[in-house]
């Protein structure tokens, strides 16, 4: 009988390495201002070896950019100069280009699990959603609208989404929750910076970090990184609804900080809600302030050896501050974390008021919840940004993906912290190294009266006990918003925010 041998293994095609993919349009702002968008996804590698021996860069991740870089008159290459006829010898030397001195801005938002459609489509970026604001929302289908204020005036613009927000994923074959940690997501943010500044020569450019919420955390750690593992020096940080440790943000057994840090903008929320009259609103936040850091701080330290009359006393205090009843007061031990707050306030209506902006208002899953974690801020808003992204980078920066934008998103959690396993989240200690590192590295800070995620005294808390001198603190910029979280959801917040961060990316002279 004839032998049979095996037919060969079909060989398996190669998977095609991750590449690239970007496209550019030309625009102009409502000022004339003529520039161009860059929007796709950066591809990252990781140099692999095995027992010493180099294996090549592999593909690890696929982060979205959309950058945006004011058009610069024409110059002639070092090429094209070369390439001209010459009378003399053709040792002449070629001139370098000059640096571009134009400031680049590199933002996003936090979560995390959030992209950076929020700080791109309502502050930042040449276009913005038109979504209304608390009471006014815009309906259904909702629309897009020229910003005349928008920070591209002043400084290029890069926005950045994370790993598994926006269109920004793992390549195929990853391990899909590499980057949800803190380290992890710090190196990799630094990572696109730094291929973005050198693939765009731009290190001579000033530079600067804007970040929102625990975007905020994110930048200082970026910052940090930048210049430890790259010798990149950033000019400045942007730090909005700011939360630098987190454990003035977390109500746990034993943690007393947050309730009184908390206590200024349950006034504020009330007040918006007319709960104070005709009483001026800074005038009432100043009174929580005062409370909470004096009688109220001692009342909860004392926990039970305090005095039934100190005890009577700060019920009755916290109950004109607050406008919470008594009865609420006394249950709960004088300590109640945020969403108690927000669901007790106008228990009376039938409604709650939102976490992330506390002038919304919206009915709870059930009327006789105590606690829940539904924000009707964020769900009367998740609508407008969601429509505007999804059109904007198709119609207008002419980016296609079938996969699914991931404006905000759980599949990032859990969360991994583990770089502080037994102590607090903080990265005050990166941001007073890098202000003795940085002499010139200048900070703004943005806090919203009515927000509800990151309250303004529990940041101004951190900036009390972080170690700085007196000329770094000269450094420090604070402006304060009658609005939430998003404080640019108000027109005329937006308008003073663009307006001191034109001032602090482009300072005069």
């Amino acid at each position: 009988m004839p032998e049979h041998t095996a037919a060969p293994a079909p060989v398996e095609p190669a998977k095609p390495e991750a590449t690239d993919d970007f496209t550019t349009r030309r625009h102009a702002t409502a000022s004339g201002l003529r520039y161009t968008s860059t929007t796709g996804r950066m591809v990252l590698r990781r140099e692999e070896s095995t027992g010493g021996k180099a294996e090549g860069h592999r593909p690890k991740a696929e982060i979205f950019l959309v950058s945006y870089t004011a058009d610069q008159a024409p110059t002639e290459s070092p090429a094209a100069v070369n390439a001209k006829p010459r009378a003399k010898k053709h040792t002449d030397p070629v001139p370098a280009p000059l640096p571009n001195p134009r400031p680049v801005i590199f933002a996003f938002n936090g979560g995390p699990g959030s992209a950076s459609v929020w700080l791109h489509m309502g502050l930042l970026g040449p276009r913005i959603v038109d979504s209304g604001d608390a009471g006014n929302m815009t309906p259904a289908p909702y629309g897009i609208i020229d910003n005349p204020e928008t920070i591209l005036e002043h400084a290029d613009l890069v926005m950045i989404d994370p790993v598994n927000t926006g269109f920004s994923r793992v390549v195929d074959g990853g391990k899909d929750d590499e980057f949800h940690s803190f380290i992890e997501d710090r190196d990799l943010i630094a990572e696109v910076i730094r291929l973005w500044v050198t693939r765009n020569e731009r290190w001579l450019s000033p530079k600067y970090l804007i970040g929102e919420s625990y975007g905020t955390l994110r930048a200082v750690a970026v910052a940090r990184r930048l210049y430890e593992a790259y010798g990149m020096a950033v000019n400045g940080l942007g730090l909005i609804s700011t939360v630098l440790n987190m454990s003035t943000l977390d109500f746990a057994p034993g943690n007393d900080t947050p309730y009184a840090l908390h206590l200024p903008t349950y006034a504020a929320i009330a007040h918006h809600h007319g709960r104070h009259g005709n009483r001026p609103l800074q005038e009432v936040v100043r009174d929580a302030e005062d409370y909470a850091s004096g009688d109220y701080v001692l009342a909860l330290h004392l926990g039970n050896r305090i005095s039934k009359r100190k005890y009577d006393a700060a019920v009755k205090h916290l109950a004109e501050l607050t406008t919470l009843s008594e009865a609420f007061i006394r249950r709960t031990d004088l300590r109640w974390d945020y969403m108690e707050f927000a669901t007790e306030l106008l228990r009376e209506k039938g409604l709650m008021v939102g976490r992330i902006d506390g002038r919304f208002t919206g009915r709870p899953p059930r009327l006789q919840e105590s606690h829940t974690w539904d924000d009707p801020s964020l769900r009367a808003i998740a609508g407008p940004y969601s429509a505007a992204i999804n059109h904007y980078v198709r119609a207008e920066l002419g980016y296609s993906s079938d996969l699914p934008y991931e404006v905000l998103t759980g599949r990032v959690q859990p969360w991994s912290y583990k770089t502080f396993e037994g102590v607090p989240v903080d990265v005050t200690r990166d941001l007073e190294r890098l202000m003795v590192d940085l002499p010139h590295l200048r900070v703004h800070v943005d806090y919203g009266y009515h927000d509800g995620a990151t309250p303004h005294f529990a940041a101004e808390y951190v900036w009390a006990h972080m170690n700085l001198g007196p000329e770094a603190r000269t450094r420090l910029s604070h402006h304060y918003h009658a609005a939430g979280h998003m404080m640019y959801l108000n027109p005329a917040c937006r308008s003073d925010q663009l307006s001191a961060l034109a001032a602090f990316v482009a300072p005069a002279g």
